[in-house]
């Protein structure tokens, strides 16, 4: 195939979105630079338009240059900043940038980026586009997890995530910004799922030393409730991806004192949430304590703590038990999570398991379902409630009944193979994939769920 042909083909693939032909393509010889034949620009800002930050990955890997001038004095870096947008910024930004960037084009950065977080999204459309209308907003989601609002405005659109790629250009150019500073820039929109908020707990643990935690610690006594969930936040992240750090055990006993004195509920919460990553002598004494709190979120993660807990005293299984006709349906199931690991408590939980299968919590039914998948009650009443599973509207939740039944070798695991129905890309690797081809094969069934599923 001729190079002009393969960039042709490129072209196709980027503007489709397709990043597995992009990389097979670019392994084949294809430029990485190619233009785009109707824009004239590389086909890396064409991804950056498209806010395809699975392409551009695609592309960087390839051998695009982030860095090329274009006809307007950017580059396709410059743009994957002003688009707002964390995920397609980090999948531009390139490998080890601080040296590949003099220190003036680094301060331009820099530079942009502050611009953009203190002068907002709509006032920066309204400054580019000289439009004066009201801007049109959507929440959408950027990258695998967090999310950001996108706005429109005079023909241009721009994401509200520059406090997110400013934060990770300092840790980029190892610029050592100030603990408050960064907390502050977390809390503008205190939601954990947010840009903002996911960049900056993600650079104070990159950042990790004495000095950081100290100071960051220091800011669960701040009078702002807010500030003192994102300290609970940092310590809960710390408890999962640093679980055997040298300061567990202090982040631990910090995590169980703040417990006893926390007044607000939301924070509360969060700090039981993260206590409940680590190892520690009270851990069901801290659950029990707040087990029958007021609050149903505190209760939540009381029963979480109590789940964590290794110990299995009378009053924990009491409280446990207690929990399972809590108020609360969030409750509830968690406690049937806590509950499927103690023998004596494994029939009410999965009782439980069965009326919240059957009653109106939509947004809790794929959690029920895993539990009722993974039970070690194998009655044929959890087999039962897990074929009706098969009736939900949620592709994940058929799934997940399917794989329960699976596990059990249940005669209708056939029909619920059918009933989960065609899977799209990204159940390859999935274990209950895995499962079900399994079963599919040690019954000598054809395979329909998804196209190379059986080579999961």
């Amino acid at each position: 195939m001729t190079g002009s042909e393969l960039d042709r083909r490129l072209v196709s693939a980027v503007l489709s979105g397709d990043a597995d032909a992009v990389g097979d393509l670019l392994h084949e010889g294809a430029d990485p630079n190619a233009p785009d034949p109707e824009r004239g620009l590389p086909v890396l800002c064409a991804a950056v338009a498209a806010y395809d930050e699975t392409v551009a990955e695609a592309l960087m890997d390839g051998g695009a240059d982030p860095d090329r001038e274009l006809p307007d004095g950017s580059t396709p870096l410059w743009r994957a900043l002003d688009s707002g947008s964390p995920a397609v910024f980090e999948s531009v930004l390139g490998k080890e940038p601080r040296l590949r960037l003099p220190e003036q084009e680094r301060e331009r950065l820099l530079a942009r980026a502050r611009s953009w977080y203190e002068t907002g999204p709509v006032e920066g459309l309204r400054r580019r586009t000289g439009a004066r209308g009201p801007a049109v907003s959507v929440r959408v989601t950027d990258g695998d997890y967090d999310w950001v609002d996108q706005y429109a405005l005079g023909g241009l659109v721009v994401r509200a995530g520059h406090g997110a790629i400013l934060t990770s250009l300092e840790w980029s150019f190892r610029i050592p910004t100030p603990v408050g500073e960064l907390i502050d820039r977390a809390v503008r929109i205190p939601d954990e799922e947010h840009v903002d908020w996911s960049a900056v707990w993600l650079t104070l643990t990159r950042r990790h030393c004495e000095e950081v935690l100290s100071a960051t610690l220091a800011q669960r006594d701040h009078p702002d409730p807010r500030h003192r969930r994102f300290v609970a936040d940092y310590l809960r992240a710390r408890g999962i991806i640093a679980c055997d750090s040298p300061s567990a055990e202090r982040e631990s006993g910090i995590l169980a004192a703040w417990a006893t004195r926390e007044p607000d509920g939301a924070v509360l919460a969060k700090v039981l949430e993260a206590f409940a990553e680590y190892e520690h002598p009270d851990m069901e004494a801290t659950g029990l304590r707040h087990a029958a709190h007021p609050d149903p979120r505190v209760r939540l993660r009381a029963t979480t703590v109590l789940d964590a807990s290794e110990a299995r005293s009378p009053e924990t299984r009491t409280a446990l038990l207690t929990l399972l006709g809590d108020p609360d349906a969030r409750v509830r199931l968690e406690a049937c999570r806590a509950g499927q690991r103690d023998d004596a408590l494994l029939a009410p939980a999965a009782e439980e398991l069965a009326r919240l299968a059957e009653g109106p919590y939509e947004q809790l039914r794929g959690g029920v379902a895993e539990a009722l998948a993974s039970s070690r009650d194998r009655t044929p009443a959890v087999a039962d409630t897990l074929a009706a599973l098969l009736a939900d509207g949620n592709q994940l939740v058929r799934l997940e009944a399917a794989y329960g039944l699976a596990l059990r070798d249940d005669p209708r695991t056939g029909e619920a193979i059918e009933r989960v129905g065609p899977l799209g890309v990204g159940f390859e690797h999935d274990h209950r994939v895995n499962a079900l081809w399994d079963w599919n094969r040690d019954n000598n069934r054809p395979w329909r769920l998804s196209v190379g599923a059986g080579d999961a």
